[in-house]
């Protein structure tokens, strides 16, 4: 049987050192479109496979839309229902199912509404931010590996790089999340 997509991505590979280009090589000055893309996607698969890797490794057996949930919770404090769905983008029944699952698992609480018995907010517990911050841990640790194939010289324009993919998709910046790759 053929290892999967998502096995093969749960390995960890050696990392070593990019070759420096060779001065009679040399790429072109500007990328076309397409190795732009590819590389963006090489990327990204990467970052899936440290994300994979990461959440397995937590004994609440949380899944990567559930950590989400989490994340939402603990960096954007508690909320309700209707305004969770929204920030996950999925429906309010999803999350419904979502949020009854990490209650169940002692992850997220639910309170009523002082003033509106009718209205449900939702909270991360103890437990649910032991669980984000043992992900980020696990998570700054691998990226911390990977760092290390990456030669000093180039890490200033792997910084402006990166920071200027996140800016185009939107991202908040890190002070807005606090420390850590989630």
């Amino acid at each position: 049987m053929a290892p999967t997509e998502t096995a093969a991505a749960a390995r960890p590979r050696k990392r070593t050192a990019p070759e420096p280009p060779t001065p009679a090589a040399s790429p072109p000055a500007v990328p076309n479109d397409e190795e732009v893309i590819g590389a963006i996607i090489l990327a990204s698969r990467v970052m899936v496979a440290i994300a994979v890797r990461t959440l397995a490794g937590n004994p609440d057996d949380v899944t990567l839309p559930q950590y989400r949930t989490l994340v939402v919770l603990t960096f954007g404090g508690p909320r309700r229902l209707a305004d969770l769905a929204e920030a996950l983008n999925v429906s309010p029944s999803t999350a419904t199912r979502m949020c009854d699952r990490l209650v169940r698992k002692n992850l997220v609480s639910r309170t009523r509404d002082e003033l509106d018995r009718r209205e449900v907010k939702l909270a991360i517990t103890a437990l649910g931010h032991k669980v984000v911050s043992d992900v980020i841990d696990r998570r700054r640790a691998e990226v911390r590996d990977l760092l290390g194939a990456i030669p000093v010289s180039l890490r200033r324009q792997l910084v402006s790089s990166l920071t200027l993919l996140a800016t185009a998709a939107g991202e908040a910046p890190e002070l807005q999340w606090g420390q850590g790759w989630y």
